[in-house]
């Protein structure tokens, strides 16, 4: 007994060792308020790799789009808006700061009126093709968790190991009311409902990368788990994956 714990032990702590060694690249796609960016933020914490955000990096473009007076239906305004626009994503320590040209507009970007625009920014062929390029450059080395809705379908088709995150509507809306309320702004769960209803729509029917889950992708139901249980599903994942291909 006591050899076979520590050979346990062992291959828990080498598993460990593996997942800080092999940059892998980590896809994590899902709809809105399915719980994939606290996970995706917290299990590349736990394996020591850069979490991208790309849902912060389009709201940030939408950000720019609604402060010029643009329609975020006015794809040739924002083509042109994109030519002097700039979107960072920076660490601070445990956390990811988004910045959009030189400003930080970590909350500026999760506001209701950029929640309820960035559907229609991000259909844009010329949005989504500048915004892929800067994740792909992100993600070259490895060693990252990327979040999004077409990550696994898109962005990166290749990453070593796929999730896709789901959760009932009723759970998401909840998640997202909780979200507004810790920013002291009111939440009605009935509209929340549909807006996210309508989010599903715009994101599952544009031309461009629409949400889907990658044929290859492990897929999670969030409804009833909490962020520790879904962060070690993932992490227990990636660890088997290792231990399969003996990487």
């Amino acid at each position: 007994m006591r050899a076979h714990r520590e050979l346990c032990i062992f291959l828990f702590h080498f598993c460990d060792w593996l997942l800080r060694r092999r940059n892998l690249v980590i896809a994590i796609d899902g709809p809105a308020a399915s719980g994939k960016t606290t996970t995706a933020r917290l299990v590349a914490e736990k394996l020591g790799y850069l979490h991208v955000d790309t849902g912060a990096m389009y709201r940030a473009v939408t950000l720019k789009v609604l402060r010029s007076g643009l329609s975020p239906a006015d794809a040739a305004g924002i083509a042109r808006l994109l030519e002097a626009t700039h979107v960072a994503l920076r660490r601070d320590g445990p956390a990811i700061r988004v910045v959009l040209d030189g400003e930080d507009v970590t909350a500026a970007v999760r506001t209701p009126d950029v929640t309820r625009a960035v559907s229609t920014v991000s259909r844009h062929r010329i949005v989504r093709g500048a915004m892929v390029r800067e994740q792909r450059a992100m993600g070259a080395a490895g060693g990252i968790v990327l979040e999004g809705r077409d990550i696994g379908t898109v962005v990166f088709p290749d990453a070593d190991v796929k999730f896709f995150m789901t959760a009932g509507i009723e759970a998401r809306a909840r998640r997202r009311r909780d979200e507004l309320r810790a920013r002291g702004e009111a939440a009605d769960i009935a509209q929340l409902v549909e807006e996210i209803r309508e989010r599903d729509r715009l994101d599952s029917t544009r031309e461009e990368s629409p949400l889907r889950r990658a044929e290859d992708a492990i897929e999670i139901d969030t409804s009833d788990m909490t962020i520790d249980d879904q962060v070690r599903v993932v992490v227990d994942r990636v660890r088997s994956v290792l231990e399969g291909t003996g990487a």
